[in-house]
Formats: C-alpha cells, structure tokens, sequence
C-alpha cells in the first residue's frame, strides 16, 4: 500500500470514528448535546481536524439525515419486492414504516428534527427522494389496480406519509417511547387511506 493509500485510509478511519463517537453522544445524551468540541474531546483529536471531516454539526446531521432515509428506504424496497398484492404491500409498507421508527427512534427523530420535509428538500436529498418515490410507487400499484389511475398521486402519496409521521410523533410527543407494533387506532387511519384508492368516487 502506498503512502497516499494509507493516508486516505487513515482518514476514511478518523472520518468514522468522528460519526460513531457523534452516534454515541446522541444516543446518550441527545441530538442537542453534540457539538465540535465534545467530538474533537471524546476522541482526542484538535477541533480543527474534526472541521476537515464536518464544516459544522449540521454536517453531521445531514449525514445522519441522509443515513436514516436510506436505511428506510431499505426496508421498504424489502417490502415492495417480497410482499404480493398490492394492498398487501402497502399495508405492510406502514408497517414497516412504523417499525423503523421504533427500533431507530434516535435516528427518526434526527431526519425529522425539523419537521416533514419540503419539496425542494426531498427533491435535492437522493436518500429522501429514493424514499418518497418508493412510496409513490406502492400507492401507484394500488390506484392502478383499482382502476384509480386518475387520482392525484402525488397528492395521495403527501397525505400517506403525513399519516405515517403524524402518529409516529404523537407517540414520541408521549413521552412513552414508540410501541413496537402499529397502534389500532394507526391500524385504522391506514385502512381509511387504503379505502380512498381502493373505491371510485
């Protein structure tokens, strides 16, 4: 390995150690607690060397932003390649929805700190962009088979992820954590929504 190799790699090694021990403050602490100092002081490297790496802590955020959408991305192309039937899918697609969000609730509340993205910001982040069409997809499947095709999508999509981020924030609002199953009343706004694709007006 050459000296060019090795110096990338060593960078590449501090660059994670910066974003693990940045995960494990969060975790430990909370989003607001992580700063530059506290990084450069957990793992022993000058402030300047962490400002290499991240121009500032929202750096860090957008890389936790961009890591938490693709991570949920993940489990949703799991869901649209495994589940059969489109009803099935997008049913389970909530589901999943909502698992990510608790088993990653410190991860959740990160990409949504500043609440449901804009249009420009879904459209200029690929990670939340892949996200979101993921999901206009499994609707789109569900309106066609319907012979719904003519409903506004895109809109249909807006108020299905405003349904998924509206009960997943009442429960972190709670103070009691998110359940690890979708609640009834979760259950039952997804049936409701599934409903409008399903029936003509």
């Amino acid at each position: 390995m050459g000296i060019s190799e090795r110096k990338a790699r060593q960078q590449e090694e501090l660059r994670q150690k910066i974003i693990q021990q940045s995960w494990s403050i969060i975790q430990k602490e909370g989003w607001q607690a992580l700063s530059i100092r506290r990084i450069a002081e957990a793992i022993e490297y000058s402030i300047p060397v962490i400002y290499k790496h991240f121009q500032n802590k929202e750096a860090i955020q957008e890389y936790f932003i961009k890591d938490g959408f693709d991570k949920l991305t993940v489990e949703m192309l799991r869901v649209q390649q495994a589940v059969v039937g489109s009803e099935a899918r997008l049913r389970q697609l909530a589901y999943a929805y909502w698992t990510f969000a608790a088993s990653h609730t410190e991860h959740y509340r990160i990409m949504f700190g500043l609440g449901m993205p804009a249009c420009e910001t879904v459209n200029s982040i690929s990670e939340i962009k892949q996200m979101s069409e993921t999901m206009y997809r499994v609707i789109e499947d569900v309106a066609i088979e319907y012979q719904n095709g003519h409903l506004d999508l895109h809109l249909k999509m807006k108020t299905f992820w405003s349904i998924l981020h509206g009960f997943i924030s009442i429960e972190l609002l709670s103070g009691n954590g998110i359940p690890d199953g979708p609640t009834p009343v979760f259950t039952d706004a997804i049936e409701s929504f599934m409903f409008t694709l399903i029936h003509k007006r």
